[in-house]
């Protein structure tokens, strides 16, 4: 489906348009209203997912990439279009963050409760570097958007560094591994914010979302 060339023109101009910071939200009573389809990106702290949303949107500075992993330390809210007619959030990376014990606990619990409730929620794009493969707390973190029937859909980075047998290899066992899973969806994405590979089909992707 994110090959279909209807859908790459689409995707392709709805993240040329306008995309405009809305808001960060550290509680949940400072979230903006669900009056919109939104989308989500996942991921640990050090998977690029500032590089990936940045080559996404086409723009380098929108979600700010950092030296020290974990810096996101709220939900980033983006507008995209005029008018508008998406969101995509930015959510704080988990498994590294260099931080004060309760801020994790209050981000993780932010995080945990923003996608339990949230209905105009269609999907979080959980990020795995395309090196490593599945970890202990992308599964985790996987077992709790199952539990909370939460659809979501993994997404390869940094697809650029592994020889290309690798990167084949770990879209395969990525596949395998998420086949039972009641909410993840099918198709393993390969993307790599430095060459661009991949990108034109999550834009499509997320475009079928809206």
């Amino acid at each position: 489906m994110s090959e279909d060339p209807d859908l790459l023109e689409t995707g392709r101009l709805l993240f040329a348009g306008p995309i405009a910071f809305e808001r960060g939200v550290v509680s949940l009573d400072g979230l903006p209203d669900a009056e919109l389809p939104e989308i989500a990106f996942a991921g640990r702290s050090n998977v690029g997912k500032s590089s990936l949303v940045n080559a996404l949107t086409g723009r380098k500075t929108l979600a700010r990439a950092s030296a020290e992993p974990g810096r996101t330390r709220e939900l980033n809210f983006f507008k995209l279009g005029e008018p508008a007619r998406l969101r995509l959030v930015d959510l704080p990376g988990y498994g590294y963050a260099k931080a004060p014990k309760a801020d994790i606990a209050r981000w993780t619990a932010l995080t945990r409760d923003y996608l339990r409730g949230r209905v105009s929620l269609k999907r979080v794009f959980l990020l795995i570097d395309s090196r490593h493969g599945l970890k202990e707390h992308d599964k985790d973190v996987m077992d709790a958007l199952d539990g909370a029937a939460v659809n979501y859909q993994i997404v390869l980075t940094k697809g650029d560094k592994p020889k290309p047998t690798e990167l084949a290899a770990c879209v395969a066992a990525t596949a395998g591994a998420i086949k039972k899973r009641p909410a993840a969806h099918p198709e393993v994405l390969a993307t790599s914010a430095e060459t661009g590979v991949g990108i034109e089909a999550l834009r499509a992707t997320i475009a079928a979302l809206t």
